[in-house]
């Protein structure tokens, strides 16, 4: 991994969301105050930056936690300069755990990268890690913008999985 740290990369918009919810959401979703940094960089609690404002809201909801935590947040906040692709061994991880379901989603797409950049596989790669409910995914569907034919396709998809 060299110097290199896990990260992911979030599309949003921010008539939707804003950064200040995602950041939120990302140091509720791990201990950023544990000193100890596992496998040096690798597994670094770090939040990469694209514009002065989304520094600033970091710099700043991180200064709010450290007062509520009473602690000092470990999350080092850095510009982004590139983002590199994981390795196809790490791409749906937990997904690869039940192949054939694996195997039917794959078959759905043209191309593997559009597999990997597919909204459904990554909230199927999150369910079978119990991220949510099967539920939960055809109840987000009514939010996915699809028309009524890609609604009712994607919903037989997932109904039709075996696991």
């Amino acid at each position: 991994m060299g110097d290199h740290t896990e990260t992911i990369e979030i599309d949003f918009d921010p008539d939707v969301i804003q950064v200040s919810e995602l950041l939120t959401i990302f140091w509720g979703n791990h201990n950023s105050l544990r000193k100890e940094v596992y496998r040096g960089r690798q597994y670094l609690s770090l939040f990469l930056y694209r514009t002065e404002a989304q520094r600033k809201m970091a710099l700043q909801l991180k200064e709010n936690l450290e007062d509520k935590l009473n602690g000092v947040i470990q999350t080092e906040v850095s510009p982004f300069t590139h983002f590199y692709v994981a390795e196809d061994k790490h791409q749906k991880y937990y997904l690869k755990r039940f192949p054939k379901a694996y195997e039917d989603l794959l078959h759905l797409f043209e191309s593997h990268q559009q597999f990997v950049n597919s909204t459904l596989v990554a909230r199927l790669n999150g369910f079978v890690r119990e991220f949510g409910t099967l539920q939960t995914i055809r109840t987000e569907l009514e939010h996915w913008k699809l028309d009524e034919r890609e609604y009712q396709v994607i919903l037989k998809i997932i109904n039709g999985l075996k696991w």
